[in-house]
């Protein structure tokens, strides 16, 4: 499988500042691709970089082929960017607008198929400033796929969506991804990550401290699980690698154990420990 992205040793510093400290990353082409992390940790400064609207201090980065930094107005149109910050093209309607932003585009989506993909045909012809805010995000989503991206950035792109809302912007990402668009996704919803993700890294103090798929993160998988159960003398609860081992004994001559479950470290608990913020 080809290489969509290729970072090794990013860095970018300010005066007195190091925002990223030597960072590696390798995303395959189609693969949805999640970058973790606490504010401040390195993640906006990378994913700009990326894209091209910020230059590196050193380090070497190619995407889809080409160095960001000196890329072409050709290679900018292989790219679909959502942001972090609503469009607001405030008295133009969504279908105007979607229909706008694809005339840039050298092979552009169907805007009202792209439209009804983000769930929002019955505002296409409403302006954008009368929509809510999740309505607008969906919007942001709508402009950042018209053009039919090999490489789309999601910056925080289900931010203000409702429930129903944000698992039918899972399907669409999901069939993008399995059309081979390849995704890089920053969120703090650690559930779209679980969905959506096939692999991802987290960055913290500008440097990436783990990197695996959301079940294997850290070593998830080999964590040991809390088993706890109640019997007639109490409560109780013990760790162990090896929970199956443990029921059955405990369950021995077919004794009932009341209350009993078993629990491994989610991938939020991982996560809070690997950034130093674990209760």
């Amino acid at each position: 499988m080809s290489t969509a992205v290729r970072v090794r040793g990013l860095r970018k510093e300010y005066p007195g500042h190091v925002a990223v400290a030597g960072i590696d990353l390798d995303i395959r082409q189609g693969e949805v691709f999640a970058l973790l992390g606490p504010n401040g940790a390195g993640k906006t400064t990378t994913v700009e970089i990326l894209e091209g609207h910020r230059r590196r201090t050193s380090g070497e980065a190619a995407v889809l082929g080409e160095d960001p930094g000196t890329a072409g107005r050709a290679w900018r149109a292989r790219l679909g960017v959502v942001l972090q910050t609503a469009t607001d093209a405030a008295e133009l309607t969504v279908a105007e607008t979607v229909r706008h932003f694809a005339k840039y585009y050298p092979h552009p989506r169907n805007p009202e198929e792209v439209i009804d993909q983000v769930g929002l045909t019955a505002k296409a012809g409403a302006r954008v400033k009368s929509l809510s805010g999740g309505q607008r995000r969906r919007v942001d989503v709508a402009l950042g796929i018209v053009g039919r991206p090999e490489l789309l950035f999601l910056d925080e792109p289900t931010t203000g969506f409702d429930p129903e809302a944000r698992r039918q912007f899972w399907t669409l990402i999901d069939g993008l991804a399995h059309a081979g668009t390849t995704i890089l996704l920053t969120t703090h919803y650690l559930d779209e990550v679980e969905a959506l993700a096939d692999r991802l890294a987290v960055l913290a103090r500008g440097g990436v401290v783990a990197e695996g798929t959301p079940a294997t993160l850290a070593g998830r998988e080999r964590a040991e699980a809390l088993v706890q159960w109640h019997d007639e003398r109490g409560t109780h609860q013990e760790h162990t690698a090896f929970p199956t081992k443990l029921v059955t004994q405990l369950s021995g001559g077919g004794r009932e154990l009341a209350g009993l479950t078993v629990t491994r470290p989610s991938l939020e608990d991982v996560y809070l420990d690997l950034i130093g913020e674990k209760p």
